[in-house]
């Protein structure tokens, strides 16, 4: 391969060079660079066959154009007589046709008065070099005589125009050319076909023509891709590239069928040898093989050279695409740096106590992680630029620019960020130091205060006062301020006009203190020095009355330990003592008790205990059974006790539990335990980590291969001995049930935590983070139906996210159908489990699986699905409040939806309606983009490059637009806005087609109601019936007596036999209790769980608490908790 300039005009220059060459080639191999003439042009007087060049070769290789018999040869026009002649000699080689022609005259039938007129006009016309002519005179005996005899009159004048040798017989003609070079009607074997022979002809000269006018084709086009200008977007960039690569295909699809042109025409040439090997093709035959060879030859120089011009072309219309999205990313990447400096230009504050700079530093700490993704990105992003300037991209002196300045952002912001740090930890410092100091000036007033007069008196009592004075002073090394022009010094650039006027308070506070130290200690000094008679004292006892105007609460703490040696013990009983009185009050008196704050935030620091207290428990379950069991599989020391079909399983036994458990203890609890002092705030905790809390849903769609596996082998060795070493009193799948019960726990305390945070500064976040909680518990439950869809052939992920799901009855009316069909379906519902996704709705057959457990849970065989862009929705129809229709293609096709209750049809209805309504908000937003871009009107300005709104105006947003839509709680189909029924008779689609039109089509839809009847492909359901066994309780259970057997939620119970009067006798697997339960009670209490868990929402009763879009949630039962109706076990 030739070396190729780098610049696209020099390979521009390069192609046209290429190509005029071949252009060249093509016609010195078709010899028009002579002659001009081809065989299409003169055809007609081809076929006359007055004369034809047969192939054959004289002796010395001299070419033989034979003239045979024609009887009109005289009346052949000149220019016709000229032109054959001059093609004929032309197409020889010109080495061929520099020895010389021999001529075979053929006129044994002629006279010779014509013999003698066609050898002068021969001569006279004839354009190339003559070797010899070679005449057959006239075979009849007077024609023959007359021949002879002016023959020899005329010989000298013959000799000096031609050498004629005048031949009587074919054998003479042999003497001089051999038999395999004549054809047959002159006695050789020379196989030879004119009409061949010039078809022969004819397509070698258009292979040629087509050769030539591709190469001229393809240098138009290379012209025209180098004067093309680089566009300066990345739509326009993608466009031109695809534009051209589409016409660079035309060209090569036509290189590809001349090049099967050639191919054909060669292989015609050869076909005599493919068809007969003995077969040895004349001169002129290898000269049209090798004619043809030459230009495929020509043709793949034309191939080759513009494929190298548009590998230099693509190239550079693949950079400048390039270019055009670093330049894209560049304008985000640097509008999102901006936006982070912005915020960080806020962190002006210092802070005016150790909390209130702890609180900024967290919120530093929470701006500097969001923004570390934005970093990220522009940093990838000066990697793929300096990765373009490595490559030699042609816009070096663009991209480099950009790098540099996104790199200046991203070290700007760094040292922004390690300078707001530094002062606030300076700031912090300060602080602390200030607060010990006040601390310890209060703690010493405290003491002077509390030293008793009477007992100074004495010289033992004022020594023993002097020596707790003495005591005292010797800590305030660490505790007490220096010098104030220090501190000004050392904290200067921290200081405000506030902050040193606090300073100032605080260190005049510390001297005044050390001034009564002082004094007093003087006072002791002279008591303990000599004995003096006791005096009255004139205040009352200080013991008896005297407080502190501000308490130490060290010091309360040391005497609170000192009275009480079991003080936690008895904290913690205080606790829940103080709730049940405050509750109690709470009854009696109607809540005013519950306003005051003092109380509620005792029983907010009870919430948060309790969260803290499970937290830390739970972390200590799940490493147990990580070390206890999970480690152990890994052992040599139990290898053999492990099965064979045990081995290589940990990770379908244990899921991701190892990943949730770093989670919790590196990050989770830490970050809790920060909010000790501030509980109202710690729905900011969960939502800063509401991203992690996915992994629980790995978890759970992992839980029916652990829950299967752990059935085959729970008897194993392995597992007895693993749990006599840790000394459980529950086998391991209790404890593999931890994760899934902790999930369901934290939406419990947030809700107790809102309830004693209403008027809290933190309360939108905690309404915020029970709502995230809750959303995730349902994104869980809706993957665990989702992963039991069956038969789908698509990918499930490009449907958009999972919205609802949930089983209806459904009937069909279609068009399109037989009038037989569609009368029966009007009348026979079937029962179906419908997904809702963003892009489509699925409709599934729900199928009941043999087996326990897991192995119970339902699958979904897939019938049909609807893209949401041609679906509309009727919200009422007419008889039954129950129902909703969905149509596609305008009413081509109808599904009449019948949900369980109307509360869960309105939830359906607004999830759907909020799915539509973004579809019809993004085109017109479309359309209204096209419209400015046709009026060529300026956008406005974005709000974002000024000023990022806070987070209390996003929030209210979006609030606001959950409103506008109809947002649904997560809680289930009750939502937080009372749902907004449309007005009778009025349907909602993209057409906004009316009630009014869809009844006229479809007046069947108030046909009697048919709740009765049966879908023949649909099994009948069994009504629901305990059966001895295992089960999760779902809810709690404290009624009755107080020795009724008590039941929590997320316990697990055996069910051991059932008594009379609908009781049943229970045992509680958690505190190992035993008692009767109503029958009734169990019902609610274990809704549908079975001895292993499911995460499958309810699908019958409208009025249990699931984590499924489809059932409903009140506030009002006395279910105290929300969990997994479908949890088992």
């Amino acid at each position: 391969m030739r070396f190729w300039l780098k610049t696209e005009e020099m390979a521009l220059e390069e192609l046209d060079w290429r190509l005029y060459a071949v252009s060249q080639h093509t016609d010195e191999i078709m010899h028009q660079d002579i002659v001009p003439l081809c065989a299409a042009e003169i055809e007609d007087e081809l076929r006359k066959k007055f004369a034809y060049l047969s192939g054959g070769r004289g002796k010395d290789g001299c070419p033989v154009i034979t003239f045979p018999e024609y009887s009109t040869f005289s009346e052949i026009p000149e220019k016709e007589f000229q032109s054959v002649l001059t093609y004929l000699t032309n197409i020889p080689s010109s080495q061929d046709a520099g020895i010389g022609f021999i001529l075979v005259i053929d006129r044994r039938q002629d006279k010779w008065t014509s013999v003698q007129a066609s050898i002068l006009r021969i001569a006279a016309s004839f354009p190339g070099n003559l070797q010899l002519v070679l005449v057959l005179r006239p075979t009849g005996f007077f024609h023959r005589t007359i021949f002879d005899i002016a023959f020899k009159f005329h010989r000298d004048e013959y000799k000096m125009k031609l050498p004629i040798i005048m031949l009587s017989s074919l054998a003479e003609l042999n003497s001089y050319i051999d038999r395999t070079q004549l054809t047959e009607d002159l006695g050789g074997t020379l196989d030879y076909c004119h009409n061949r022979w010039l078809t022969h002809r004819t397509a070698i000269e258009n292979f040629a023509q087509m050769v030539k006018q591709t190469a001229k084709n393809l240098r138009s086009f290379g012209t025209e891709l180098a004067e093309t200008e680089l566009p300066n977007d990345v739509q326009s960039t993608i466009a031109l590239l695809a534009a051209h690569t589409e016409n660079k295909d035309k060209m090569k699809e036509d290189l590809r069928i001349a090049l099967i042109q050639g191919q054909d025409i060669l292989r015609s040439i050869r076909k005599p040898v493919f068809e007969n090997s003995e077969y040895n093709m004349n001169p002129d035959q290898l000269e049209n093989q090798t004619t043809v060879e030459r230009l495929l030859a020509q043709l793949d120089e034309t191939e080759a050279a513009f494929d190298d011009f548009w590998s230099k072309h693509q190239q550079k219309l693949e950079q400048c695409l390039q270019l055009r999205h670093f330049e894209l990313e560049f304008k985000e990447v640097k509008a999102a740096l901006d936006s982070v400096s912005e915020r960080l230009s806020h962190f002006t504050e210092v802070g005016n106590s150790c909390s209130h700079v702890e609180h900024i530093l967290k919120d530093l700490a929470s701006s500097e992680e969001k923004s570390h993704e934005i970093l990220g990105k522009a940093k990838m992003l000066i990697s793929k630029g300096d990765q373009f300037i490595q490559n030699n991209h042609y816009a070096v002196d663009s991209i480099l620019p950009k790098c540099n300045e996104l790199q200046h952002c991203c070290d700007t912001i760094a040292t922004a960020v390690n300078k707001i740090r530094a002062f606030l930890n300076q700031s912090h410092e300060l602080h602390s130091r200030l607060e010990k100091s006040m601390k310890w000036c209060d703690e010493g007033i405290f003491l002077l205060a509390s030293q008793p007069v009477d007992k100074c008196q004495s010289q033992d009592g004022a020594e023993s006062a002097l020596q707790e004075i003495e005591t005292f002073l010797e800590t305030g090394g660490d505790n007490k301020l220096m010098e104030l022009n220090y501190l000004f010094r050392e904290y200067e650039s921290i200081l405000s006009e506030e902050l040193m006027e606090h300073i100032q308070k605080v260190f005049q506070k510390q001297e005044s203190m050390e001034e009564m130290f002082q004094k007093r200690r003087v006072s002791l000094k002279k008591l303990a020095a000599k004995q003096m008679r006791p005096v009255q004292p004139v205040a009352p006892r200080p013991e008896n009355s005297l407080k502190s105007p501000c308490p130490s609460p060290g010091l309360q703490r040391d005497s609170e330990e000192s009275s009480s040696p079991d003080s936690l013990m008895v904290r913690r009983m205080n606790m829940r003592r103080i709730k049940r009185e405050i509750n109690e009050i709470h009854q009696n008196r109607g809540g005013s008790v519950m306003d005051d704050e003092e109380n509620l935030a005792v029983l907010r620091k009870h919430v948060m205990n309790e969260l803290l207290e499970t937290e830390r428990a739970y972390v200590e379950e799940l490493l147990c059974v990580l070390e206890g069991y999970a480690a152990e599989m890994d052992s040599p020391l139990m290898a053999h006790l492990i099965l064979p079909g045990l081995q290589n399983k940990k990770d379908v036994l244990f899921g991701n539990m190892e990943e949730i458990y770093h989670f919790h203890n590196r990050i989770f609890l830490r970050e809790l335990e920060n909010y000790i002092e501030y509980p109202e705030l710690v729905g900011r905790c969960f939502l800063e980590r509401m991203e992690d809390f996915q992994i629980y849903e790995k978890y759970c769609q992992n839980k029916p291969r652990s829950e299967s596996l752990w059935r085959q082998f729970s008897d194993s060795v392995f597992f007895q001995e693993c749990q006599r070493k840790l000394d459980h009193k529950l086998s391991l799948d209790s404890y593999l049930l931890k994760p899934v019960q902790r999930i369901t726990k934290y939406q419990l305390l947030l809700k107790e935590m809102l309830k004693y945070s209403k008027n809290c500064e933190g309360a939108e976040y905690l309404q915020e983070a029970l709502t995230s909680i809750l959303g995730i518990l349902k994104a869980v439950n809706d993957s665990m139906h989702q992963i039991a869809i069956t038969g789908y052939d698509g990918n499930l992920n490009e449907l958009g996210k999972l919205l609802m799901q949930g089983s209806f009855s459904v009937w069909t009316d279609h068009k399109k159908g037989h009038s037989k069909v569609k009368d029966l379906a009007r009348f026979k519902p079937m029962q179906r489990h419908l997904f809702l996704h963003e892009k489509a709705i699925l409709f599934c057959k729900k199928r009941e699986e043999n087996g326990e457990g897991y192995e119970k849970a339902p699958s979904y065989s897939f019938k049909n699905s609807l893209n949401m862009t041609a679906v509309g929705i009727t919200e009422n129809v007419k008889g039954d409040a129950k129902k909703f229709e969905i149509w596609y293609n305008a009413r081509e096709e109808v599904y009449i939806i019948q949900a369980p209750t109307p509360e869960v049809k309105a939830t359906w209805v607004n999830e759907i309606r909020k799915v539509l309504t973004s579809q019809l908000q993004a085109c017109r937003q479309a359309s209204q983009h096209r419209v400015l871009e046709h009026t060529h009107s300026l956008p406005l300005p974005a709000s974002s490059n000024n000023t990022s709104p806070s987070r209390n105006e996003a929030r209210n947003t979006r609030k606001q637009e959950e409103r506008n839509a109809g947002v649904v709680s997560p809680d289930g189909c009750v939502t937080s806005v009372a749902p907004k029924y449309p007005e009778k008779g009025k349907g909602w689609s993209k057409t906004s087609q009316s009630l009014d039109a869809s009844e006229e089509n479809d007046g069947w839809s108030s046909a009697e109601d048919p709740l009765n009847s049966s879908d023949a492909e649909e099994e009948v359901k069994a009504e629901k019936k305990l059966t001895p066994g295992k089960y999760t309780v779902v809810a709690d259970h404290d009624r009755g007596g107080p020795e009724d057997l008590v039941l929590k939620s997320g316990e697990l119970v055996q069910l051991m036999h059932e008594g009379e009067d609908g009781l049943w006798y229970v045992k509680n697997l958690t505190t190992s209790k035993e008692g009767w339960v109503p029958v009734n009670s169990l019902l609610v209490l274990l809704g549908n769980s079975k001895s292993a868990i499911s995460l499958s929402s309810s699908e019958s009763a409208a009025g249990s608490s699931t984590l499924s879009s489809s059932s409903s949630y009140s506030e009002s039962c006395n279910v105290s908790s929300i969990s997994f109706s479908d949890i088992k076990g």
